[in-house]
């Protein structure tokens, strides 16, 4: 869309201003910069601040720095353990890649953090935008992607039990992960192409296409993640042959609660955003506190692995330690009574056994 904006010396010039403001991160940005093309002569600045939070938003964004930097170090820690001191399995592969996924994402958040709270680099604002939101949205795909994922197999595993051990596809935990990071980056390339880099009005369409179809995608992450989750929770605490509660079910199910709670209020604004038109800047603190409450979701997941690795021992074991012990597919009763039947990491049966290179 085009204005027509006059310049102190009276010539009149075009400004292109996106229609679009859905779909990126809280920030004191009001507009997309890459989005907007000035002519010679034109002395507007390119960063306006809306000014109605400003302290809000350093503490925001302070408490979003320490806690991903917290959250690196910890999700660091479950990478380095399971991609180099263990023995991988289908659900190690998983966490493994929902580890790298929470890494990427506040990794973001920090760069992102120390740009706001200092202003370094202002001349290239704009572009820092649309490549942190890019990092943002990739991430954050990954991740509810490959939880969903998670959960799904798991409820597979229960309500199928037959098929999972003695049908299920080798190497289909590797498979399924390199195809979310396939899709998540494809959906981040088209995105960041129809939505950022080109403005013409046949690109805003597929823009408007693009923010529809991540949208929806992400709607339908979280259906089969709330009712998978769901079923496994029916099967544990309902009917008369109710499944035992194993320590690779309660992580399952406190990081799921975690998400609800943290992560998918972020995934909701993206939806309202998107079908609403509702902008992310006429609440620019509320949108920010919600950014912060993904952030807090990253870094939960590897605090709550060493949790319930660590609960009701008492003794000091060492981490790697604690985090097999959170993907045992083992009921306390079983570790207590010296019952080896299910395996370590969340194996249990022949099947599992000879899938532990998955």
């Amino acid at each position: 869309m085009l204005r027509i904006r006059n310049t102190p010396g009276n010539t009149p010039s075009l400004v292109s201003v996106p229609r679009i403001t859905s779909g990126g991160f809280p920030s004191k940005d009001p507009i997309t910069p890459a989005l907007k093309t000035q002519v010679p002569g034109m002395s507007e600045d390119v960063h306006l601040r809306h000014g109605t939070c400003d302290l809000q938003e350093l503490i925001l964004y302070s408490l979003t720095f320490i806690t991903a930097v917290v959250g690196m170090a910890g999700n660091a820690a479950v990478i380095w353990l399971l991609g180099f001191q263990m023995r991988r399995n289908p659900i190690s592969v998983y966490i493994l890649n929902l580890a790298a996924a929470d890494f990427l994402f506040l990794c973001f958040n920090i760069f992102n953090s120390i740009q706001e709270i200092t202003s370094l680099l202002p001349y290239i604002h704009s572009y820092l935008f649309n490549f942190f939101f890019s990092g943002f949205f990739c991430s954050y795909t990954a991740s509810l992607s490959i939880l969903s994922a998670i959960s799904l197999e798991r409820c597979l595993s229960v309500v199928c039990p037959i098929w999972y051990r003695c049908r299920r596809p080798r190497h289909t935990s590797t498979f399924v992960c390199m195809l979310i990071w396939g899709l998540s980056l494809l959906l981040t390339i088209l995105r960041s192409h129809h939505c950022i880099i080109t403005t013409s009005p046949h690109h805003v369409n597929w823009c408007l296409r693009m923010h529809y179809f991540s949208a929806g995608y992400l709607m339908l992450l979280f259906v089969i993640l709330s009712g998978s989750s769901l079923a496994l929770i029916v099967k544990m605490f309902c009917g008369s042959r109710r499944m035992p509660m194993t320590r690779l079910y309660v992580t399952l199910l406190l990081t799921v609660l975690v998400f609800i709670f943290c992560g998918l209020p972020y995934g909701i604004r993206y939806f309202l955003t998107t079908w609403f038109y509702i902008n992310v800047r006429d609440h620019p603190c509320f949108f920010l506190f919600l950014f912060f409450l993904s952030c807090v979701n990253s870094c939960a997941n590897p605090i709550v692995y060493f949790f319930v690795g660590s609960f009701r021992h008492r003794q000091r074991k060492t981490l790697k330690w604690f985090l097999q012990r959170a993907l045992q597919d083992t009921t306390e009763e079983d570790e207590c009574g010296g019952n080896t039947s299910r395996g370590p990491l969340g194996m249990s049966g022949n099947k599992e056994a000879e899938q532990s290179n998955d």
